[in-house]
């Protein structure tokens, strides 16, 4: 009986970090930044179990900044959340359309339908005050100034940081501003949106009128255009919402299935495991108690 027990808890512990190991966030950069601009907010969510890939868009043509993205996507064996700030909003509309992505999150987002390019999005609405920061190159390629990064782009962010930003910036060719996408995951993706209520480079109403074209789940924050950089917690909330990683979701939609009284199985897919009439075993890793639910709530005993 004892081995059996053993090898039960074993075969749970390893379905629990299996499902860990296959869950993977794939964060989308915007324009004017690079894959670094997610620095604040991966720790967070490794921190939870999840992997997570940044992508390094050359940010030289929807097109290619779609196939960096699928790339990415491609190289998962598991269910991928796809998150995409301001122009990576665009790129992730076109490019989760994959099977494996099970989730969309928009952060300060563009969220095009078919049809429709990020200037399209919009156009009804005053220009942002961050537009008169952007200057283009002889090549087409758009940059922010030094200013704009500091007052307009990343105003609620150490200056220390925006420097950096501004000199590390990744510049986007302006026409794929233009670019129209053939594809809206959101379509067929649940999807979440983070409204930034004090952008400057996407009008506040202009993202609202998005999350609720894409009838996305809505977190607004008082923040500026990069809310990953200066409230990374609450953005890695909604990631991890959307990822369906919260301890209190999964224990309600756990109790919600098991009928009252049944033993928690390893079919139920949280770590406890029971037998009826038998003790508990809590699988968490930094638990493994028996039969003590005074020191361990999700101990399983009833």
């Amino acid at each position: 009986m004892t081995r059996s027990i053993l090898a039960l808890m074993l075969l749970g512990a390893s379905a629990v970090a299996q499902e860990k190991r296959e869950k993977t966030v794939i964060l989308v950069h915007g324009a004017f930044a690079d894959g670094s601009s997610w620095d604040k907010v991966i720790p967070l969510l490794e921190a939870k179990g999840l992997h997570v890939v940044a992508v390094q868009n050359p940010l030289t043509s929807l097109a290619d900044d779609v196939a960096a993205t699928q790339r990415a996507i491609d190289a998962q064996k598991g269910p991928v959340i796809l998150v995409g700030h301001s122009w990576g909003g665009t790129v992730i509309t076109e490019a989760g359309a994959s099977d494996k992505v099970a989730a969309l999150v928009y952060v300060a987002a563009f969220a095009p339908d078919v049809g429709e390019s990020s200037n399209d999005l919009g156009m009804a609405a005053p220009p942002p005050p961050g537009f008169s920061s952007v200057y283009p190159d002889p090549a087409g390629y758009l940059y922010l100034t030094p200013e704009g990064v500091a007052h307009d782009f990343a105003p609620d962010v150490p200056a220390a940081k925006t420097k950096v930003m501004a000199v590390t910036q990744g510049p986007i060719f302006g026409k794929a501003f233009d670019e129209k996408v053939t594809n809206a995951a959101w379509k067929t993706k649940p999807s979440w949106y983070v409204v930034a209520e004090k952008d400057r480079m996407i009008q506040p109403d202009v993202e609202r009128a998005m999350a609720r074209k894409i009838n996305a789940q809505v977190t607004s924050l008082p923040t500026s255009h990069v809310p990953m950089l200066s409230r990374p917690k609450d953005v890695a909330a909604v990631i991890l919402a959307a990822a369906g990683k919260s301890i209190s979701k999964v224990a309600a939609s756990a109790a919600k299935e098991r009928p009252k009284g049944a033993p928690m199985t390893i079919a139920s897919r949280v770590p406890v495991i029971g037998f009826e009439g038998g003790p508990a075993f809590c699988l968490k890793e930094d638990c493994r108690k028996r039969d003590r639910p005074k020191q361990c709530d999700r101990s399983g005993r009833r």
